[in-house]
């Protein structure tokens, strides 16, 4: 069942709404750019990095985090992480991407804004004429950083607004509610930009509901915790607001205790319109295809599930709604092949 399983996952046509590109920067990328560009890693090995990745909760891997992205530096830094991205998303078959980018992690280390967005949107239209993958660029504000910062950084992503789709809030979320933020929110949507939000994931429910009413967030990020609160799940099904799940982060980072116990199925059936993304894949244990796989091993997912996983996947997207409708039908198309991919799965 499971050599079935990956193959009709693989095949699946996808989208991810829910990945930190400086979040797929595995240890052997890391080591190359420090050695590039004369960086000393706290680290003898790829391999000793990797095993470095033991969570306790979400500060404790934004620390490594933080860490590992101080090798990227240069224009062409920032081109290869996206692409080894954009490699392994084609491998899995995933024909959209809206990565997020953390603008602030490096201009404070005095990188450029310029450097880092240019390296990234060379590499997304690169893998676009390659590989067919398009892409909706969001900029992230870092929620444990000061509010002038985002607001410096807004400002600086100006120069780039027909390049950036919309804006998030990701970091460390305990303590700093989404509250803080409505000003460079309200500029940001009044300039026209798509809006999400992390809540939920460590933070309380009202996180979300501040996520959507202060933010204006059209999007959740996690929003795990939704379920603590019935009138809110309530609202989000109603509505359709779309929750990037993202479950092998959940388990690494201790959100939830093992797979066998994440919300995701529950989730669903309760109405909500769910999808399955990678998050930080470099540091939490697989690309798309695995958190599919794991979700769907642990929690017995069927083959209709996984067509309903990828088909939100499309229609919580920022494309249009052309676009949108033709994903779809690939993805409906590919589920009613005779016999389909992975015809050893259940339906």
């Amino acid at each position: 069942m499971s050599s079935g399983l990956r193959g009709f996952v693989t095949g699946l046509p996808k989208a991810e709404l829910h990945i930190h590109l400086e979040g797929a920067l595995e240890p052997e990328l890391m080591f190359e750019l420090a050695e590039r560009n004369g960086i000393t890693l706290p680290y003898e090995s790829a391999d000793e990095a990797r095993a470095a990745y033991d969570f306790t909760d979400l500060q404790s891997f934004l620390d490594l985090y933080y860490a590992g992205c101080s090798v990227l530096i240069t224009e062409q830094d920032f081109y290869d992480l996206t692409w080894s991205y954009l490699a392994q998303a084609a491998r899995e078959n995933v024909r959209h991407v809206e990565p997020f980018f953390d603008p602030q992690t490096h201009t404070e280390r005095g990188i450029p804004f310029g450097t880092v967005i240019s390296g990234i949107l060379r590499a997304l239209n690169d893998g676009q004429q390659r590989f067919g993958i398009t892409y909706r660029l969001i900029m992230s504000f870092l929620r444990d950083m000061p509010l002038h910062s985002a607001a410096l950084t807004l400002e600086h992503a100006q120069r780039y607004r027909r390049r950036i789709a919309g804006v998030g809030l990701d970091s460390a979320e305990l303590g700093h509610p989404p509250e803080d933020f409505a000003k460079v929110f309200a500029s940001a949507r009044e300039a026209g930009y798509h809006v999400v939000a992390h809540a939920g994931e460590e933070g309380p429910p009202a996180y979300i509901v501040g996520a959507l009413d202060v933010l204006g967030a059209e999007r959740i990020d996690h929003g795990v915790r939704c379920l603590e609160d019935k009138v809110l799940t309530a609202r989000l099904a109603m509505d359709r607001v779309p929750l990037t799940v993202c479950p092998l982060s959940n388990v690494r980072l201790r959100v939830v205790h093992d797979m066998a116990q994440h919300p995701l199925k529950t989730m669903m059936d309760a109405g909500l319109l769910v999808t399955i993304n990678s998050d930080d894949p470099a540091y939490f244990g697989g690309y798309l295809v695995e958190n599919y796989m794991a979700a769907a091993e642990a929690l017995e997912l069927t083959r209709s599930d996984l067509v309903v996983l990828a088909t939100a996947s499309f229609e919580a997207s920022f494309l249009d709604e052309a676009t949108r409708q033709k994903c779809i039908g690939e993805v409906q198309r590919y589920a009613t092949a005779d016999p389909p991919a992975g015809s050893m799965l259940g339906g």
